[in-house]
């Protein structure tokens, strides 16, 4: 639940399983879903046993975070300048590759640091309320739980969100627009997080 929640906030990995589902099919943002959601369960099996050594290495995902800001603030500002010279259906910039689809969603899941502290405050609330206790079984449920509500989540986007642009008729380059707002936004949330709550 607690993942299936934190993947309905519109964001990078959501509005890209749409743009995915709408170009290139179903199969293909399933492909990407999947790809996100073993990423986030490696990273929420990381907050589960690893929390001393992220304690240690702060300065690490710290630069992390800093790469991130750069990335979507480029990728933000190329998605607007790939809108600005749109005619046509063309592909949106993150889409217009040949990287399997899995891959991508590996690779962007990868570069989102966002979800490490987000699985460290929860999976810390958790261990302290004693919903969850800490042994190898009770942490191997509760990632294959987390990953499969990753992909639920998902598949609210790449359902629903085909559904909604097909209903709304949304043009590619509409849809480019809205991709790059999303990056800069992420891209200043994360920002704000490294100034404020770099350790958090």
């Amino acid at each position: 639940m607690v993942s299936f929640l934190g993947q309905l906030p519109l964001g990078n990995m959501s509005f890209t399983s749409t743009q995915i589902c709408l170009q290139e099919g179903f199969k293909k943002a399933w492909e990407f879903a999947i790809g996100v959601a073993i990423v986030e369960m490696i990273y929420l099996r990381f907050a589960l046993t690893g929390m001393s050594w992220a304690a240690e290495h702060r300065n690490w995902f710290l630069a992390l975070g800093w790469i991130t800001v750069v990335l979507f603030l480029v990728l933000g500002i190329m998605a607007f300048v790939t809108a600005s010279k749109q005619t046509g259906d063309k592909k949106s910039l993150v889409l217009n590759n040949k990287l399997h689809r899995f891959f991508l969603g590996l690779m962007m899941s990868a570069l989102n640091p966002l979800q490490i502290p987000f699985w460290f405050l929860w999976t810390t609330t958790l261990f302290q309320m004693g919903w969850l206790s800490s042994n190898s079984y009770a942490f191997n449920l509760f990632t294959v739980g987390a990953g499969t509500g990753t992909i639920a989540g998902l598949a609210v986007y790449i359902h629903g969100g085909n559904w909604l642009v097909n209903k709304l008729n949304t043009s590619n380059k509409t849809l480019n627009q809205t991709m790059g707002i999303i990056f800069i936004l992420t891209a200043l949330l994360q920002l704000w997080r490294i100034i404020y709550q770099p350790f958090i």
